[in-house]
């Protein structure tokens, strides 16, 4: 449950609070125009920053568990269940 939490604050910093502040960007001031490609492409930019950064992480930890937990690793060791054979 913890998790799920976390993972909507995250989504929630991440997607909501930008829109927000581009929604709101224009202000009151005359003559001060707010471009939406410029912002739409720069969203787009941030969140692809992100999900490469996410995308390198879950690699890398796959490569390691990979690398960790191979057969021919010296320091792995059968567990008690591989042993005697009982699944």
């Amino acid at each position: 449950m913890r998790s799920k939490i976390g993972l909507l604050v995250v989504f929630t910093i991440i997607f909501i609070i930008p829109t927000l502040n581009y929604a709101l960007a224009a202000g009151d001031e005359p003559g001060k125009y707010l471009d939406r490609r410029v912002e739409i492409w720069n969203l787009f930019f941030r969140m692809m920053v992100v999900a490469f950064t996410i995308g390198a992480v879950v690699a890398g930890t796959m490569i390691w568990l990979v690398w960790r937990f191979r057969e021919s690793n010296p320091n792995a060791k059968p567990t008690k269940y591989e042993e005697t054979g009982d699944w």
